[in-house]
């Protein structure tokens, strides 16, 4: 099951079993191990994997615990501190986190409430744990943009340089994102200015501002309704989720015809390298081949349209890199450059072990 099936699985329990959940040792049980074990996939059950009630002596406190350490080799790399369902999550709560996170070899900590889960490093000062977090999840409201960072952060794909690179884009993206939202819904009086001042030529009078607001709130929601519209038109067009086919037909036109018809570019070429040099940590590099089409050059192992990794889309304008799932859906993902595909190389990895 792929993880946003086992986080939907997870959402639908949280939203069934809430209402029931009254202590913080029931929110554990109920959503936080499940989370742990299921969609991180940390054996709860082994405690030199997951340890529960994790002891560790600050100074002259002694014996406090955090709820749990997830470790890997006997070195303690995510810290989990949990509160009771529906309980917010501020600051406050995260105080053993802050005093832990220095004193361990943790690089990521999580703050949870079974629900919503944030996530921090010390992107701001060294083994100093950050005040904001990188990442956000919430099990009520998942955003789909989240899964492909969360996926980092389990136990078949750790990898704890690659989650730091890209947290400090994650968190100010995450800040801005909220902003935006923000202004969309209520925008404040600098960002009307902001627009009237470039689109009115008079003085911006207190009236003109309140014009303005309501221009601006328009003007926003206008702006969100065209991107739907663009994004379901992409998917229309098959820019998104697309269900691998079956293995292509035999062809009616001559393999002299077909060839004339297909060229594989440079760029094609150096993306197959670049895959080719990626998951040759986990799959053998001699099982690793391509075919180029018509519509896309597609990387495989064992020469086997049943086992693709991804498909590189750069007979247009815009390249883009389909990636696979379990299921064998493709998800394109554009990209501007054939170097980008660097950025992909855990999801390439994960596809690859699955033929091992």
């Amino acid at each position: 099951m792929e993880l946003i099936n086992k986080l939907s699985a997870l959402s639908a329990k949280v939203q069934q079993q809430a209402a029931i959940i009254n202590t913080e040792e029931a929110t554990k049980n109920a959503f936080v191990m499940p989370f742990i074990h299921s969609v991180l996939g940390y054996d709860v059950f082994d405690p030199q994997e997951v340890a529960p009630e994790y002891v560790c002596d600050i100074g002259t406190k002694k014996g406090e615990k955090i709820d749990y350490a997830i470790l890997k080799e006997g070195v303690v790399q995510i810290l989990v501190e949990c509160k009771k369902i529906g309980e917010p999550l501020n600051l406050n709560h995260a105080s053993q986190l802050f005093r832990y996170f220095h004193v361990t070899n943790a690089r990521i900590s999580i703050l949870t409430n079974g629900q919503t889960y944030k996530f921090f490093t010390d992107l701001d000062a060294p083994n100093k744990m950050d005040e904001k977090p990188f990442l956000e999840l919430d099990l009520v409201d998942i955003d789909e943009n989240v899964v492909p960072e969360l996926a980092k952060l389990t136990k078949s794909a750790f990898d704890v340089e690659s989650i730091i690179n890209a947290a400090g884009e994650l968190k100010y993206v995450s800040q801005i994102k909220k902003l935006i939202a923000a202004q969309f819904s209520a925008p404040e009086e600098d960002f009307v200015k902001f627009f009237a001042s470039r689109v009115y030529d008079g003085m911006i009078t207190q009236k003109v501002r309140d014009q303005f607001l309501e221009l601006t709130k328009k003007a926003t929601n206008q702006f969100l309704n065209d991107q739907i519209n663009d994004r379901l038109k992409s998917a229309i067009n098959g820019n998104i989720n697309i269900p691998a086919p079956a293995p292509e037909p035999q062809a009616t036109e001559s393999a002299e015809d077909t060839d004339v018809k297909i060229l594989t570019t440079q760029d094609e070429m150096d993306g197959f390298h670049i895959v080719k040099a990626i998951i040759r940590e986990v799959i053998e590099v001699k099982r690793i081949a391509h075919r180029d089409t018509q519509s896309y050059f597609g990387i495989i192992i064992d020469d086997n349209n049943r086992k693709p990794i991804c498909r590189l889309h750069f007979n247009r304008a815009q390249k883009y890199i389909g990636l696979f799932d379990e299921d064998k859906t493709e998800t394109r993902h554009p990209i501007a450059t054939v170097d980008d595909i660097f950025n992909f190389a855990a999801q390439l990895k994960t596809t690859a072990s699955q033929y091992q």
